[in-house]
Order: C-alpha cells, then sequence, then structure tokens
C-alpha cells in the first residue's frame, strides 16, 4: 500500500521532473534546470508551486521560462500552477550543472567557470575557446548575444566566441 507522504513525494518528483524539462528560450541547449534556475517544487494539495531564480535582475526570459512551466505542468495534468521569483539568494553560476557546462561548450558557448575567482572582475580570466580548446583568446566585448554573455575570440583559430558570464 503507497503512504501519503510516498504519494505526494512521487508527485513532487514528476512536478520537479516537468519543470526541469523546460528550455531556456534564449540558449535552447540548456533545460532551466542545467541552468540551475529552477529552485524548488512545492505540493500544496491539488496545487503546484514552482520557484525560479533569475540569471540576472530584469532577464527578459523569465516571463517566458515562468509560462512555459505553467504550460508544462498543466499539460502534465497538475492544476492550478503557480511560478514564483525567487531574487535572494541571488543566481550564480555555481548553480549551474557540468551537464549544462557542457552542453553550452558543445553548442559553441563557452561556459562559465565553476567556482569564478576576484580574477573575472579585473580582467585576468582565461576562457577556453569552445570550438579548438585553445587558452589564447580575448575578450572583444563585455556584450554578447544576450545580457549574461560576453564576445570572446580565439587567437588560435581566429573565431569568435560567446561566453557565458560569470555572476
Amino acid at each position: 500500500m503507497v503512504t501519503v507522504l510516498e504519494r505526494d513525494s512521487e508527485l513532487r518528483r514528476r512536478a520537479w521532473d516537468v519543470a526541469a524539462s523546460v528550455v531556456d528560450p534564449e540558449i535552447p541547449v540548456l533545460t532551466i534546470a542545467d541552468l540551475g534556475v529552477l529552485r524548488d517544487v512545492v505540493l500544496d494539495g491539488d496545487r503546484v508551486e514552482v520557484a525560479i531564480t533569475p540569471t540576472y535582475s530584469g532577464c527578459p526570459a523569465m516571463n517566458m521560462i515562468a509560462l512555459e512551466i505553467e504550460l508544462a505542468l498543466e499539460r502534465a495534468g497538475f492544476r492550478r500552477p503557480e511560478v514564483r521569483t525567487v531574487l535572494s539568494p541571488a543566481w550564480t553560476t555555481d548553480w549551474m550543472s557540468e551537464e549544462g557546462r557542457r552542453k553550452l561548450r558543445a553548442y559553441g558557448i563557452a561556459p562559465p567557470q565553476a567556482s569564478s575567482s576576484r580574477r573575472a572582475l579585473f580582467g585576468g580570466q582565461a576562457v577556453a575557446c569552445p570550438q579548438c580548446g585553445s587558452d589564447k583568446t580575448e575578450l572583444l566585448s563585455e556584450f554578447g548575444s544576450t545580457s549574461c554573455k560576453a564576445l570572446w575570440r580565439c587567437k588560435a583559430c581566429r573565431e569568435p566566441f560567446d561566453y557565458f558570464k560569470c555572476h
């Protein structure tokens, strides 16, 4: 016989898996779980509440992500899903999964370095090229194709690439 606690745990895991499958509209190879944006899933009776944290305040993708979470949960049979934005603690690239970093690299975006040091604040950062792997790279612009990326160029293969900024 399945207890209420086991049933609720199974439902929570199912709701988590559904929400975790939502992709980032700006980087469609990453799920919100890969990014570390998905923070929590809570069941309250027949209601499910999902907590997400934006990669930075004002991220334009968050409204779309919240809508996609609600739609995915409704399609999976969860009634009255609610998405809540949590700003504290602030998101950090350290929350990104290793799988997410691998997916970024395969997509041609240099992933953020785990546990970034203060060197990134003062321009002493070495970023490996996602195309050839060389660390002989240079920053072209702090502003890349989206607000969370910077534009870099590899001095070895001469290819430009985005770098997912550390936060």
